[in-house]
C-alpha cells in the first residue's frame, strides 16, 4: 500500500522547486479561478515558516495590507502556485517567525542577508 502511495506522490512533485528560506521576502504567483476565467495574483511578503516534506510541504507568507497583517499558507508542490520568486534574502535565527505577528512598522523588519 505505501509503495502505491509513494509512486502517486512522486508523480505530483514539481520538477524544479525554488530555493528560499525562512525570513526571505518572496513573491508568490498564485492561480485564482473566477467563474470560468483563470488569472494570476501576486502575493508578496516574508516567509514565516516552512514545514513538511515531499508533496505535503507548505510555507506561510505574511504581508501587511492596509495596516492589517495577512498570512497565507501555500502548498509548495501545488499546481495553484505558478512560481515563487525571491525578492531579498533575510537573516534570521529562528525556524518560525511567529514573533512578527505582534510587531508593526520598523520592528517587523527582517535584516537583509549579505553574502
Amino acid at each position: 500500500m505505501s509503495d502505491i502511495i509513494k509512486k502517486i506522490e512522486d508523480a505530483q512533485l514539481k520538477a524544479e522547486v525554488p530555493q528560499f528560506a525562512v525570513g526571505d521576502t518572496v513573491r508568490v504567483y498564485g492561480k485564482i479561478k473566477e467563474g470560468n476565467r483563470e488569472r494570476i495574483q501576486v502575493f508578496e511578503g516574508i516567509v514565516m515558516k516552512k514545514q513538511g516534506g515531499g508533496v505535503r510541504a507548505t510555507f506561510t507568507v505574511r504581508k501587511n495590507s492596509n495596516g492589517v497583517g495577512v498570512e497565507k499558507t501555500w502548498p509548495l508542490h501545488s499546481p495553484a502556485v505558478e512560481k515563487v520568486e525571491v525578492v531579498r534574502r533575510g537573516k534570521v535565527r529562528r525556524a518560525k517567525l511567529t514573533y512578527l505577528r505582534g510587531r508593526v512598522g520598523k520592528k517587523a523588519k527582517v535584516k537583509e542577508l549579505v553574502k
